[in-house]
């Protein structure tokens, strides 16, 4: 089979947030994807230095106010949207007053990162699972951007794993040179139980569960695997390969984006029925 419809799991899009290789990423694939025919759905976010007056995002309230429990604590889910502008690429943001609306993305003000990244990115994972159910949305593949969707393969494959809208999708992850210093704190093991989650499935990982293991994390549950820009470390690389999974160079050329991204969705399905 071919795949027909992917969503894109961002941690940057541009023009929401400052320019950078992720964020013209997040904008690109989703963009050149959808002008090939693809169906789509677009994820990020709702960091605090986003201007949603300026970016015209609104409340979807028939999606938004469901409590998620990370670590037996209740933690709203709000869901905006906003369309970006000049294209037809429909964006959806996870926001929560404690994780996105008073923070900036991975560091604050003063470069500091913040000591519950780890805790965040459960809840952001969590909470796009969530949102695609409630769209009742089937995609084939699920391509995730950044280290702030590392958790998601894990969940896709587990706890996720007997739901409809993600039974057989196939699970992309881009991995970028941007990466965190710090663990992801004292209790992420406690906030990443869920279902049948539970904390010693990191046990083949370091005890201080750093930014090297989210990584593994995230190519150990994924069906391939992307290097974009070059500078990512060679040992992720290495890593996939020998996991024998499928592995692509991003093209530097925006003009061969479709074209490469479209093949390798593909190349996941090789062997499947329509």
């Amino acid at each position: 089979m071919k795949a027909k419809k992917v969503l894109y799991i961002n941690q940057e899009i541009t023009p929401y947030v400052p320019d950078s290789e992720m964020a013209h990423m997040g904008r690109m694939i989703p963009q050149v994807i959808q002008e090939k025919g693809y169906e789509i759905r677009t994820f990020m976010p709702k960091w605090g230095n986003i201007n949603e007056r300026r970016g015209q995002l609104h409340e979807v309230i028939r999606l938004s106010r469901m409590m998620l429990i990370i670590d037996e604590t209740d933690h709203p889910l709000i869901i905006k949207v906003a369309s970006i502008p000049s294209t037809r690429i429909q964006v959806y943001f996870i926001d929560n007053e404690d994780y996105f609306t008073k923070r900036l993305m991975g560091r604050d003000e003063n470069g500091q990162e913040y000591d519950d990244n780890g805790e965040r990115a459960i809840f952001f994972a969590r909470g796009v699972l969530e949102t695609v159910k409630k769209l009742r949305w089937v995609p084939d593949v699920i391509h995730c951007q950044g280290w702030m969707t590392s958790i998601l393969p894990l969940y896709i494959k587990t706890a996720y794993k007997d739901e409809p809208s993600f039974a057989n999708t196939k699970v992309v992850t881009s991995l970028f040179s941007e990466k965190l210093n710090n663990n992801l704190g004292e209790n992420f093991r406690q906030c990443i139980e869920f279902k049948d989650v539970k904390a010693d499935i990191l046990n083949g990982y370091n005890k201080n569960f750093m930014f090297d293991d989210l990584e593994k994390l995230a190519i150990d549950y994924s069906d391939g695997i992307i290097n974009v820009g070059g500078d990512v470390n060679a040992d992720f690389m290495k890593y996939a390969t020998e996991k024998g999974l499928p592995v692509m160079d991003s093209p530097k050329d925006d003009n061969s984006l479709c074209s490469a991204y479209e093949d390798f969705y593909d190349k996941l399905f090789e062997g499947s029925q329509e």
